[in-house]
């Protein structure tokens, strides 16, 4: 900054210069012996109402200017500036944002340039010197619209952070590396953004962000992999139970096993021991090595439930008992893999003393559907009628048919037949045991409880009531209810070779339970096609329709209650195989 004396002022060519110039020298001269007082007033008389000389803003000089002339100046030089892309930096990436919110405010601005220039050192100071002083732009910021511009550049930022974790596939462990989390700070980002001017700066705003690190870390996973995942996966584990062997495969380990975050950056195994007590491979050869308790069977005598035959305690083992015995063995090796699962006493949930607690008591609902004596159908309905048979549901349970009866595969009992897939007729394992979900649907129906899940077939067919029927698959379609008559319900089922009755004893809790069928409506013809291959069945064209049928709740002769379920039947094509 260039220096000058009283009798030396510095140069201005202009007019106005001249006058300023002029006009300061005579008052210093006239109030020279006033002291600091006096020079502080002399200061403040020549500079008037102008913008004191040397004033700057983010580069635009001011000084010399009239609050409305410096306000003008700034509105058009650096006004424009904030609707223009700003080229920003987030992490490692340089990119423009497009900010809206921030603008420049030149009224506060040339304000504040006029009271930086009006204390009494700096007035003073004018008066022997002279040059630049930079005063810093005020902006206005609307937060709620820059908020809004920087939500695109924040969501391509934002990544959540990932716990480093171990998983299990076909029976081989997968390591999941563990990823850092980071986060636009929009709140830092938004002042970064106010306090920069537009193109006066060098290279782009840096706006902060934050990082969030998982708890998990690649450490941790290569621990979890090293010691526990890898030796868990690497050969199958033998269980003895009753005098039996039960080998369980890697693969089957790994549908029921996870590792789970401790709390203390560590990674936990845990297995489903309810998960794995439940698989067919695992739950079929324990029913063999173990004494399931058997129920009392019951029977109706006049109207008068009675006891046929009381029932037998037995041998089982619990979720916890096979977690218990499997987990030590999954990091050990050879024979070591081999260990004994404990069995505990169970005794049966219905037996001769707690009839009349849980009160059954009477027939709620009987349902008998007939069927053509094909051998497949004999076999599979008979199969699932025995799997049924003496099911006990306890107030508030849940019963399912694909849970009770199990899948429908050889091993099981149950032989190929004929099943509905792709809306026509193909052979496949456990044909027919449709039927017996029919039955145990209108069952169901009229005992008055709660259907859970159920579907019906996709045509219709004709030994069935329409809109009261259901069919199961085994993994997609169950059919289940909900015991929400208050008491135990005890399902009794029979077949013979051409018809299959379900039975529910219980409670009643309606008096009556009626159906009402309406009519078919939207009804749409068949079309014809020609099937091929080995499990193409023939098939008989029928049309498809919509039908309602009226759930209805009577007690003492009055209705008092009314539910609807609706069924449409796509149309029947024909098919003739080739």
């Amino acid at each position: 900054m260039s220096r000058s004396s009283l009798l030396d002022p510095p140069a201005d060519t202009t007019s106005a210069g001249r006058r300023r110039i002029g006009r300061r020298a005579a008052l210093v001269a006239g109030v020279a012996g006033v002291g600091f007082g006096g020079l502080y007033l002399v200061g403040l008389l020549a500079s008037g109402d102008d913008i004191p000389e040397g004033t700057r803003v983010g580069g635009v000089d001011i000084g010399g200017l009239s609050r409305s002339q410096a306000r003008e100046k700034l509105d058009s030089s650096l006004g424009r500036a904030w609707s223009e892309p700003v080229e920003v930096r987030v992490g490692g990436t340089v990119s423009t944002v497009d900010v809206a919110g921030i603008s420049l405010d030149s009224e506060q601005t040339v304000a504040r340039a006029a009271q930086e220039g009006s204390d009494p050192f700096t007035v003073i100071g004018r008066l022997f010197t002279s040059g630049d002083r930079e005063v810093e732009p005020v902006t206005r910021v609307d937060e709620a619209a820059a908020r809004a511009s920087l939500a695109g550049k924040a969501k391509a930022y934002n990544r959540k952070a990932r716990e480093g974790d171990v998983t299990f596939h076909a029976g081989k462990p997968v390591a999941k590396r563990p990823v850092t989390g980071r986060s636009l700070d929009v709140d830092g980002a938004i002042e970064a953004l106010a306090a920069t001017v537009p193109g006066q700066r060098k290279g782009p705003v840096r706006l902060p962000v934050r990082t969030t690190e998982p708890r998990v870390g690649a450490a941790e996973v290569n621990r979890a992999m090293k010691r526990f995942a890898g030796p868990a996966m690497s050969a199958p584990v033998t269980l003895t139970a009753g005098g039996r062997k039960i080998e369980i495969s890697p693969s089957t380990l790994g549908k029921h096993l996870t590792m789970k975050p401790d709390g203390d950056k560590g990674l936990t195994p845990v297995l489903d021991g309810k998960g794995l007590l439940a698989d067919p491979v695992v739950a079929s050869p324990l029913a063999l090595a173990t004494d399931k308790a058997v129920n009392a069977k019951l029977r109706l005598d006049g109207g008068r439930v009675v006891v046929a035959s009381d029932g037998e305690s037995g041998q089982e083992v619990t979720a916890q008992a096979l977690r218990k015995a499997v987990l030590p063995l999954l990091t050990k090796t050879g024979t070591a893999r081999t260990g004994a699962v404990a069995t505990e006493g169970v005794r049966p949930e219905l037996t001769r003393e707690n009839v009349g607690r849980l009160g059954i008591k009477e027939k709620m609902s009987s349902f008998t559907v007939n069927f053509e004596p094909e051998a497949y159908r004999v076999t599979n309905i008979g199969r699932a009628a025995e799997l049924i048979d003496g099911s006990v549901v306890l107030p508030g349970d849940t019963w399912s048919l694909n849970g009770t009866v199990g899948e429908r595969t050889e091993a099981n009992g149950f032989v190929e037949g004929i099943i509905i897939n792709n809306n026509q007729f193909e052979k496949a394992a456990g044909g027919g045991v449709s039927t017996v979900a029919t039955t145990v649907f209108n069952a169901v129906f009229f005992a008055g409880v709660k259907p859970v899940e159920y579907g019906a077939h996709s045509f219709y067919i004709e030994r069935y009531p329409e809109g009261r029927e259901a069919t199961v698959a085994w993994g997609s379609l169950d059919l289940k209810f909900r015991n929400d008559s208050g008491n135990a319900i005890y399902i009794d089922a029979r077949a013979t070779d051409t018809s299959v009755t379900v039975t529910f004893l219980g409670t009643k809790k309606y008096d009556e339970v009626e159906a009402v069928k309406g009519p078919r409506t939207n009804v749409q013809q068949p079309g014809s096609r020609e099937g091929s291959g080995e499990k193409c069945v023939p098939q008989t064209p029928l049309e498809g329709f919509d039908v309602a049928v009226d759930r209805i709740f009577k007690n003492d002769g009055r209705e008092v209650d009314r539910e609807t379920f609706k069924t449409r039947y796509v149309p029947r094509d024909e098919v003739t195989c080739a």
